[in-house]
């Protein structure tokens, strides 16, 4: 039996019944896929991660990685390249491939949701899978030569890829980084150094890997802004998209990780010596920083749909031994002796437990089914030549992705635990997938920017870059919401409980503004707290907005019984979030608003 329980009927009522995604597929940059055919693809995605994703999980933890260290090569267990063979061989990469390039033409909404699918069935087999997506990220800052050279390959040949940003002495600092590169003279150029923490660094499925790489070019400045892109590929891709001869980046070392077994997280070494690594200026252009957001800002959205698809199928495996497992008596019954035991599922905590997964995975998926939405909506406004609309909801997505990665990660990690916790004992054990689950979601919290980074990022880049407008313009959609409901539409007491949370937000935001003008320390002590209240009145917001649309739809008459329970869920999943999570906010407020700087000025010494 499969540890892996997706949850396709949440997806499609926050794709079809929320968002509404049938009112632009079909159309535009999405005319290749309408929504019945995304329906079909889900479908078949689901029995994709159900059955092949998920049958090569609990051998990818338990069978080592094997590494030639004379080569530098990676040998993956047989079931991850079995699970790999299933993959690529019926053409799934295409589904995240744009038509231009060969690919199924499905929206970003539809991309998300068959990567949570995956995500959630077997997080190291899909990390695999990255080289046809990174091929189309690099297809929008290179050259044609380029797009020839290594971008088509990529996809046809269904290639590896990795980013390569981190070094042993620069890990969250990237401007600190010292890999060189030095120009050859032949539109080539001679990379050197140490990279660590390289997802995939390299893995035996594919012909090649292709290692986006950030290196310092000779005489450029320091930071940030002095590094540039290079495509360093394992194996050198000639003029006409062939493969040459192996080029100098090697495996070094595979970290000994916590979790997530089956990834081989790579130290590469890049030679100048008898076998250089050899790379290509991105684009021919030193703009690397920029180029690699790009991809970063993808992870990151991968790293957030990952842990709560993990959650969603801790929460779901924990709720199904809630039904079956008895366990005691009823507690009003509990000082009878002779009371029947019950499923644990009757008992308070425990149901206390389930709802608490239940609300933050669902709120939080709508996070990541809206963040999908407005992505349809860059390249719709592309389409329809309205830049201005573009680059609003640019801004937007930009707002929400440290919110899906910081937040998304951070509580899915801290509920699985929750979820073990139903599980008794037996949840101790690897008799169930829990402790898989939680050992392979505390990466989330980490790469791709810690939680921290994440805050910091989203008040300082984010909110500042354009003085607030794109937070005001999300805020102002959650206050309309909270005020324009109905006295009879079932939910007042919540969208009063969503309208408290907003000022206690917008009280927060004022309290960082602020510290700006008393001490920076005082706006670092202060942004993660932000991060999670922010996350919590967006996730309350979207809860309570499917809750409307459940509420609506119980409302009418041809309701079938399965429909009235789920919608039924949705109501009571988002009532309960209103009234046992959003309270806490005002509380953090007032925290917030008396910071000091005693933490600070305590000394090194007495922690």
């Amino acid at each position: 039996m499969t540890h892996y329980k997706s949850n396709l009927r949440d997806m499609f009522f926050n794709l079809f019944e929320v968002n509404r995604v049938q009112d632009h597929l079909g159309t535009g940059p999405y005319e290749q896929m309408d929504a019945d055919s995304a329906k079909d693809v889900l479908r078949e995605v689901d029995r994709l991660a159900r059955e092949d994703f998920a049958a090569s999980f609990v051998a990818g933890d338990r069978t080592p990685l094997q590494l030639d260290a004379e080569n530098g090569e990676v040998t993956l267990p047989k079931e991850i390249n079995e699970t790999l063979d299933a993959f690529f061989d019926n053409d799934w990469h295409l589904l995240y491939v744009p038509p231009h390039l060969g690919g199924y033409g499905a929206s970003p909404s539809i991309t998300w949701s068959a990567s949570e699918l995956l995500l959630g069935a077997n997080a190291s087999a899909m990390l695999y899978t990255a080289g046809p997506f990174f091929a189309t990220i690099l297809d929008s800052v290179c050259n044609d030569e380029q797009r020839t050279r290594f971008v088509e390959p990529m996809i046809e040949h269904k290639w590896g890829a990795t980013m390569v940003l981190t070094e042993p002495e620069a890990g969250s600092d990237v401007g600190a980084g010292r890999a060189k590169a030095v120009d050859n003279g032949d539109g080539t150029w001679t990379i050197t150094g140490n990279k660590r923490f390289i997802t995939s660094g390299d893995f035996d499925w594919p012909d090649n890997v292709i290692h986006l790489v950030l290196a310092r070019p000779e005489g450029a400045g320091p930071g940030t802004k002095g590094l540039s892109l290079y495509v360093v590929p394992k194996y050198w891709v000639n003029e006409d998209g062939s493969l040459g001869e192996r080029n100098g980046v090697w495996v070094r070392a595979i970290e000994d990780k916590m979790g997530i077994k089956a990834s081989a997280t790579a130290e590469l070494y890049f030679s100048d010596t008898d076998v250089p690594a050899r790379g290509i200026l991105v684009g021919e252009v030193h703009d690397g920083i920029a180029q690699m957001f790009r991809v970063i800002e993808y992870a990151r959205m991968l790293v957030g749909t990952k842990a709560i698809s993990t959650l969603s199928t801790g929460y779901l495996n924990a709720l199904e031994y809630a039904k079956e497992r008895v366990q005691g008596p009823d507690l009003k019954k509990a000082m009878d002796k002779t009371a029947p035991r019950v499923e644990i599922m009757r008992h308070p905590d425990v149901r206390r437990n389930l709802m608490m997964q239940k609300a933050h995975v669902e709120g939080m998926r709508a996070l990541v089914m809206y963040t999908g939405w407005v992505q349809d909506q860059i390249a719709m406004a592309r389409h329809n030549g309205d830049d201005e609309a573009a680059e609003g909801w640019e801004q937007m997505n930009d707002l929400l992705l440290p919110m899906v990665k910081g937040y998304g990660s951070e509580k899915s990690y801290e509920l699985l635990a929750v979820a073990l916790q139903v599980f008794g004992g037996s949840g101790f054990t690897r008799d169930v997938p829990l402790e898989q689950y939680i050992r392979d979601a505390k990466i989330d919290t980490l790469y791709e920017g810690t939680t921290g980074i994440q805050g910091m990022d989203l008040f300082f880049r984010k909110i500042g870059k354009d003085q607030g407008a794109t937070l005001t313009r999300l805020l102002t959609e959650v206050q309309n919401f909270a005020k324009d409901g109905k006295p009879d539409d079932g939910l007042q007491a919540e969208r009063q409980r969503l309208a408290t949370a907003l000022e206690d937000v917008q009280g927060m935001l004022g309290s960082l503004v602020q510290f700006l003008g008393e001490d920076l320390y005082k706006v670092g002590l202060s942004t993660t707290p932000f991060l999670m209240s922010l996350s919590e009145v967006v996730v309350g917001w979207l809860s309570l907005r499917g809750a409307d649309v459940a509420l609506t739809q119980l409302n009418s008459e041809d309701v079938s019984d399965a429909d009235r329970d789920f919608y039924t869920g949705k109501v009571a999943a988002a009532r309960w979030f209103a009234h046992n999570v959003l309270p806490q906010l005002s509380s953090r407020r007032e925290i917030m608003a008396a910071t000091s700087m005693e933490v600070m000025e305590v000394a090194d010494a007495a922690f």
